[in-house]
């Protein structure tokens, strides 16, 4: 057929490049980036998505030309019996797809299509996996079925379903979620005698789940504590040791456990890490920059033969640290797959021009971030703002009154979002939208599957899978009441733990033992009732299993008989809840076990479904994923925003600093700063300097607004858009510090300036002396702060009008601080 091996290299180049243009051809609603992302399908790939870029879109259409057309758009491979004709036609049909025969070019450009199976796409919330499914069963019909497109934590618990056996484990385990893991430990600490105000059950579940993340059992973590001495880690190790004890004993697994049990499982049986390694050939996972290391090992297992594994993630939006996630696992992933190839959607289709600009201006401080430039073909449209109010009440009522202007011009109320750092923040901003009449909610607020009733019932669907569940157990025992009271529950606690028992076991003992023989008849129809419904749990469909459960409990019958509009909107919850078991039994399907699972991994992120039109009130946090055509960002200053604690470490402040480039970014046409003079928050009144973030966005992307101009003070900028901030009795103060700096020595060598730029002035030559004592630190320099104590400085690198110090200290290791913020805080030391 051919002449020479250069005509036949020639053929297949041809062919290779025609062939991709026809498959392109599927995808002609994509950006460039967006279609290279969807065409690159072989080996590790990184897809750095910035906000508003459409990244589902992409992995949804990936998905698609995997399951249509395999590796064909992403490989070398031409076919023996290819030839002239078939080129010519694919040059056509990549020309004019409309009237081409698509079925000999499915044929013509399909290698290995995959199987939907062999396909696992993971996502951070039920929500978001949810919305995968819907998007990818209009696109492909049945065969989405088959996807695993569903969370970490539901993907993990699908396989120790499975297998979890090998680990020692009952197949029949409940899963706690966060409040129930909070009660567990609350009944921990009480039992060993342990303040809550001393020690915290949040602080301590906080240790554990970080001791989980790094793969360190009960034992060692205890030991280690006991090496070094410390009572309060030591309490906190015998906690972790005597939860996962009873977490064992009833058969459960929290959040965490559902990690690393399936991470223990592929590390320790080879045969299961061999069956996933096998049964998947593509692993796509979404929101990667939230990774935990244990997600990191279960991805990196799963990957590890085929190496087709393709993250998609924004290093610019990772905001969890708090939660374990680790922005390392993005940045690093060149270096972790070897041959990993980046891609970068940068064409934003949310917001505008200048709202871009703007969020780039302040993302662009960050040195850990490997960097992208959104951009977009909306128009400029109209600049930030930042308004400068009094106190919290003025700021409250702007936001009232803009939010009543925006409305009266049409826009609907759930168009506007409210921005705030803390949950405290909503207070004032509450009463000022009771008062003017706007409607509004606070998202994130109580969610269906966490309201008591709803808890109370699924409580009993846990007992009924697995009747070691001690915690659920207690909660529906009495419930409704059957006369066993707390010293009855409190017996039975304490003589099952003696005996080794799970509760429900012991109940059947109670009539041996003299304390409780008194109880045993109603302990018995209690154990009875629950039988009684795990034998027909088997053989009946959920649905009706249910009507039984509130039939044999006569929970709703108690609901019912004590009238009011509460127990009329429980009655009609509980209801919903088996609206809910249908749909279950409608999609899916499954077994009490797995409908269990479904529910008890719904998290925080996923709670909110409340469509009603209403302005939204939510923490920054909250906002990730969302989208509003106003935001308001209330509250941004120094000390609010960012938060006092976090000036001193770059981790810290760059995490803080990506949060507020997450707020920003989810404003479609207009973006509004709010910065009060002096705010009262926690019962606690100060002066306010404007947040250092708004200080970097450039002038040409921001307009300063001052509400209150008559308002004794004055607020200015200088020719590179920095605040010169004078408080009302002619105090200047350091943006990055609310203490007035009239103490100091250096401070009454300047007296309060009448005109801007003499202020100006005055600010800067304050500061350099303020600051001058930092600036001929160096590297190996001994130096002794006021919180971390003494240490030696290891590394000195100029960022920007700063510093970042890296600093080892003698009693807490390593800390990177920021020279101007940290030199109020330390000196030079002798030792």
């Amino acid at each position: 057929m051919y002449n020479t091996t250069m005509e036949k290299n020639e053929f297949e180049k041809s062919f290779i490049e025609a062939r991709r243009a026809a498959i392109s051809t599927d995808f002609g609603h994509l950006n460039d980036m967006q279609l290279e992302a969807v065409l690159t399908l072989r080996g590790p790939l990184l897809l750095l998505a910035g906000a508003g870029s459409g990244k589902t879109t992409v992995l949804i259409n990936r998905i698609a030309n995997l399951l249509n057309y395999g590796i064909g758009s992403d490989s070398s491979f031409v076919p023996a019996k290819a030839t002239q004709d078939d080129l010519d036609f694919l040059r056509e049909y990549a020309r004019s797809p409309s009237g081409g025969d698509r079925g000999r070019m499915r044929g013509l450009c399909s290698l290995t299509p995959a199987e939907p199976w062999r396909i696992m796409a993971i996502t951070f919330t039920n929500k978001a996996a949810g919305e995968m499914k819907e998007r990818l069963s209009k696109l492909l019909g049945a065969e989405a079925e088959s996807i695993w497109a569903m969370t970490f934590h539901a993907a993990c618990a699908r396989m120790l379903r499975r297998d979890i056996d090998k680990l020692g484990y009952e197949r029949s385990f409940t899963i706690y979620d966060t409040s129930d893991a909070a009660s567990l430990m609350k009944r921990i600490l009480k039992d060993m005698d342990i303040d809550e105000k001393s020690l915290p059950h949040k602080t301590v579940l906080s240790y554990i789940s970080r001791a989980k993340g790094a793969m360190e059992t009960p034992e060692s973590y205890l030991e280690s504590t006991l090496h070094k001495g410390d009572i309060r880690r030591q309490a906190i190790g015998k906690a972790y040791m005597e939860y996962t004890r009873r977490m064992r004993d009833s058969g459960a697994l929290d959040f965490d456990d559902l990690l690393l049990l399936t991470v223990r499982l592929l590390a320790e049986h080879p045969d299961v890490a061999d069956y996933y390694r096998n049964r998947f050939d593509y692993i796509l996972i979404d929101e990667y920059q939230d990774t935990n290391n244990l997600q990191y090992v279960f991805a990196s297992t799963l990957a590890g033969g085929h190496g087709n594994i393709c993250v998609v993630g924004d290093d610019d939006q990772s905001i969890y640290k708090f939660r374990g996630a680790t922005i390392e696992n993005i940045l690093s992933f060149e270096e972790q797959f070897t041959g990993a190839r980046v891609i970068r959607l940068e064409q934003n289709y949310r917001s505008t021009g200048h709202i871009l600009d703007a969020a780039g201006d302040v993302i662009g401080n960050n040195i850990g971030r490997k960097g992208k430039k959104l951009w977009t073909e909306k128009q400029r449209g109209i600049k930030p703002a930042l308004h400068i109010v009094p106190n919290e009440r003025s700021e409250a009522s702007f936001v009232a009154q803009e939010v009543q202007r925006s409305a009266a011009e049409g826009r609907k109320w759930q168009e506007h979002a409210i921005l705030y750092r803390m949950n405290a923040q909503s207070n004032q901003l509450e009463t000022a939208f009771k008062r003017s009449g706007i409607p509004y909610r606070v998202y994130g607020g109580t969610g269906f599957y966490e309201r008591a009733e709803i808890k109370d019932m699924l409580a009993y669907l846990c007992v009924i899978q697995n009747p070691h569940d001690d915690l659920r157990l207690l909660r529906i025992i009495n419930n409704p009441p059957r006369g066993i009271g707390q010293t009855t529950v409190g017996r039975l606690f304490e003589e099952a733990a003696r005996l080794g028992l799970s509760i429900f076991e012991f109940i059947r003992e109670a009539q041996n033992n003299d304390a409780l023989k008194a109880s045993a008849g109603k302990l018995h129809q209690f154990a009875d009732m629950i039988d009684f419904l795990r034998a027909h749990a088997a053989d009946m469909a959920l649905s009706e299993l249910y009507e039984l459960l509130l039939e044999q409990t006569r929970y709703k019958k108690m609901l019912e008989e004590k009238k009011s509009d509460d127990n009329t909107s429980r009655v009609e919850n509980i209801m919903e809840l088996k609206t809910n078991i249908i749909a279950f039994e409608n999609g899916e399907g499954g077994s009490l076990f797995d409908f269990l699972s479904e529910t008890a991994l719904y998290t925080d992120q996923d709670r909110d479904d409340d469509t009603s039109d209403r302005v939204l009130m939510m923490t920054m946090h909250s906002a990730k994923g969302l989208e509003f055509d106003t935001v308001f960002v209330v509250g941004a200053e120094e000390g609010v925003f960012p938060g006092i604690r976090v000036t001193e470490s770059r981790d810290d402040m760059e995490e803080e600093r990506r949060l507020c480039y997450v707020a920003m970014t989810r404003a479609m046409r207009r973006l509004v700063f709010t910065s009060a003079r002096q705010r009262t928050l926690f019962g606690r009144t100060a002066a306010s300097a404007p947040s250092r973030f708004v200080q970097e966005v450039s002038a040409e992307n921001i307009d300063l607004v001052n509400e209150y101009p008559d308002y004794s003070g004055s607020y200015g900028f200088d020719s590179d858009f920095s605040f010169v901030i004078e408080d009302r009795y002619g105090r200047d103060f350091d943006p990055y510090d609310d203490t007035p700096r009239d103490a100091s020595e250096a401070w009454r060598k300047y007296q309060p300036r009448k005109t801007a730029s003499s202020r100006k002035k005055a600010y800067n030559e304050l500061f350099k002396e303020l600051t001058a004592a930092g600036a001929d630190y160096k590297a190996g320099d001994r130096i002794i702060h006021s919180a971390y104590g003494r240490g030696m400085i290891t590394k000195l690198t100029p960022a920007g009008g700063d510093a970042l110090l890296e600093v080892v200290f003698d009693d807490v290791g390593t800390k990177q601080l920021l020279l101007n913020s940290a030199a109020r805080f330390m000196g030079k030391s002798d030792e």
